[in-house]
């Protein structure tokens, strides 16, 4: 688990019967979750077919998205970099994110 100011942003899920093979039916091992910012930041990460990011029933109404570690390697690093940011700055104090913010952009 990663936090910032106390708050969870990445959390690696142990296996769970909400995320499952559709094939065989076992539990995915490898779920990570992240936070997202909004739902329609969710609904960009979930909403194409082929994308490694999902959600389950049990995060309906839930500001995050899930993904297999094993496909990971299908996003690039600058994909992944822009997902932890966001998961971070959604759970950041404003001022913690203004920083942060301020810093990355010299604004």
């Amino acid at each position: 688990m990663y936090q910032v100011g106390g708050k969870s942003f990445v959390f690696f899920r142990n296996p769970r019967p909400d995320a499952i093979d559709p094939d065989s039916g076992e539990r995915y091992p490898d779920v990570i979750m992240f936070w997202v910012p909004s739902d329609s930041d969710k609904q960009a990460l979930v909403q194409d077919q082929d994308s490694p990011f999902f959600t389950t029933s049990h995060f309906d109404g839930h500001p995050s998205v899930l993904v297999r570690a094993s496909r990971l390697g299908e996003i690039t690093l600058r994909e992944l970099t822009e997902v932890v940011q966001d998961a971070w700055l959604s759970r950041a104090s404003s001022a913690r994110a203004a920083a942060w913010l301020k810093a990355e952009t010299g604004r």
